[in-house]
């Protein structure tokens, strides 16, 4: 049963990490590219973008710094990703050493009355449940947030095309 909460407290870590950090990037890159150039504060994740496109980087260099920083923001949903399959497999566990407590109460016992398989069942009724209850929702937040990450990518792919066209034609 910890190493489900451990997951649980993890994954909700990550969640709420990934959710904060979308949701400012989304944020500073949903104006005008007109007003982000003229902006001092330039949006994070654009800046090295934008040094590789001042430094006359050729266009596949940024294409290069453009995925590094895709691969930076998505770092993490890896981690979603694995706790939402790992947890319904610890509750298969408890499931599966919960049965052997009973059936190993079976096997001690002469008669057997309802009472003394309860704990044995309800140690796998309850790791089954735990499992499945942190991992759906851990699995719904990574969908989410990868979604909101292939949000980020495209802007950042259509900045940069802007941005490298706007530099051919020397505006």
């Amino acid at each position: 049963m910890y190493p489900i909460l451990l997951g649980s407290i993890v994954g909700v870590a990550i969640l709420i990490d990934k959710f904060v950090q979308y949701r400012k990037i989304l944020r500073e890159l949903d104006i005008p590219l007109g007003d982000i150039l003229k902006n001092r504060a330039k949006p994070a994740i654009l800046v090295p973008i934008l040094e590789g496109l001042k430094n006359n980087c050729h266009e596949k260099e940024v294409s290069v710094i453009g995925t590094k920083q895709i691969r930076r923001i998505e770092k993490g949903l890896s981690w979603l990703a694995l706790i939402a399959s790992i947890e319904p497999l610890l509750g298969l566990t408890g499931t599966v050493t919960g049965m052997i407590k009973a059936f190993i109460v079976i096997e001690k016992s002469t008669s057997v009355n309802p009472s003394m398989l309860a704990g044995g069942i309800w140690e796998a009724l309850i790791t089954t449940a735990a499992g499945l209850l942190v991992a759906i929702p851990i699995h719904i937040g990574h969908h989410y947030l990868e979604n909101r990450a292939d949000d980020i990518a495209f802007l950042l792919k259509e900045i940069t095309n802007e941005l490298t066209v706007r530099g051919r034609n020397g505006i």
